[in-house]
């Protein structure tokens, strides 16, 4: 069994900074690419940023100069700081783990992210 927990959202005010943590627990034996995806209602959902686990992230254009992913390998902990937030940013924010052997990948629950005024 993986657990994959997100937490850190929240609401903020456009021009406003959140930081997102998600941590990985279970039965594997190290994790390779790490993701965060969002899903706004009416929507599908996206990828926002993924990091391979030597630390190269790659980030969405709407995303890019805004939010910095980075991880923990030691903790199986993933971040995304949030930076410069738009009320388009608001939707529910998702943690996706690739993990090894096998590169069976898992979600987590979701956390809610609004920007609003």
């Amino acid at each position: 069994q993986v657990q994959v927990v997100e937490s850190g959202g929240g609401l903020v005010q456009p021009g406003g900074s959140l930081s997102l943590s998600c941590t990985a627990s279970g039965r594997f034996w190290s994790i390779d690419v790490m993701g965060w995806y969002r899903q706004a209602p009416g929507k599908q959902r996206e990828v926002v940023a993924t990091i391979t686990n030597d630390g190269r992230a790659n980030y969405a254009d709407f995303v890019k100069g805004r939010f910095t992913m980075s991880r923990d390998n030691a903790k199986n902990t993933v971040y995304l700081q949030m930076n410069s937030l738009k009320p388009e940013d608001t939707a529910i924010y998702y943690c996706n783990i690739l993990v090894l052997p096998g590169r069976r990948d898992y979600w987590g629950q979701g956390t809610q992210v609004t920007v609003s005024s």
